[in-house]
């Protein structure tokens, strides 16, 4: 099992490059093509009743900019990937995520940004929208971070159907991973059983160890960015929104923290 297909999705903020270069790397790494989606939608101006003078300017005036912007992106993207033999890109005038979700058929692992990266706006897509929609492991990468090499891997685990997705998803870095840590956290109801789990990895040949912590009050996508950071880990896994989203946005939660806050990257499948 690997991945033989790397999407990226490019935008115009500043990170953007950092994040093609990583997705270039992981490319390389499983010989796999990488292929760059970026849309955007012009902003037309909608007239009050019917044509106004002036109406079909404008509209040809939006979407010859937002065309511009693409060829930007597409230009950071070319830079950035270098000069890789298998590289795509795929761009449209429409929504970007509609038009991601559409590409993503495409692709074994979508690479977005996180959620608090500054300055991303046109054409940025939202790392929460991503994977509950894409149906594909979506790997977000915080601002700056340009490498993913996976070595070390903690993997947050609850015997959710989220969460034995991402294991799955997660298999062509576990394989490759020198350590891997299922860390379970209990909230103070218990932690949940990792044998089946650490079983199963084994049987991929995963080199696979368990650690239970207790959560101390902390939240637990702190716990395991701490658990991450003790065991030189560059990659988390997890499986995303076992909530809904509805609650975490209301109440907080595992994934809505590590979308916003991790240090690292995070593999998220729901």
């Amino acid at each position: 099992m690997t991945f033989a297909s790397i999407m990226v999705a490019v935008d115009l903020g500043p990170q953007v490059r950092h994040r093609v270069r990583l997705s270039g790397h992981l490319a390389d790494a499983f010989q796999a093509r990488l292929i760059g989606v970026a849309a955007e939608t012009p902003a037309y101006a909608v007239p009050p009743v019917g044509p106004t003078p002036g109406s079909a300017f404008a509209l040809s005036a939006s979407s010859e900019a937002v065309l511009q912007d693409l060829k930007r992106a597409h230009a950071a993207f070319e830079e950035a990937a270098g000069p890789r033999a298998r590289v795509e890109w795929r761009s449209n005038l429409e929504f970007p995520l509609p038009f991601l979700i559409a590409q993503a058929a495409a692709a074994d692992l979508v690479v977005v940004g996180s959620k608090d990266e500054a300055g991303a706006g046109l054409f940025a897509v939202d790392p929460g929208d991503a994977v509950m929609h894409l149906g594909r492991p979506v790997l977000v990468v915080p601002p700056e971070v340009d490498h993913c090499d996976a070595r070390h891997v903690v993997v947050g685990w609850k015997n959710t159907r989220e969460a034995r997705r991402a294991v799955r998803d997660a298999l062509p870095f576990l394989k490759r991973a020198a350590q891997v840590v299922v860390l379970s956290v209990d909230e103070g109801d218990g932690a949940a059983q990792v044998r089946d789990v650490v079983g199963f990895l084994e049987a991929h040949a995963v080199p696979v160890t368990a650690l239970q912590r207790e959560s101390g009050g902390a939240r637990v996508g702190t716990v395991l960015v701490e658990a991450a950071a003790e065991h030189g880990a560059d990659l988390v896994v997890t499986g995303a929104y076992g909530h809904t989203r509805l609650r975490e946005w209301a109440f907080g939660g595992v994934t809505r923290d590590l979308q916003a806050g991790a240090p690292i990257c995070c593999l998220m499948s729901h």
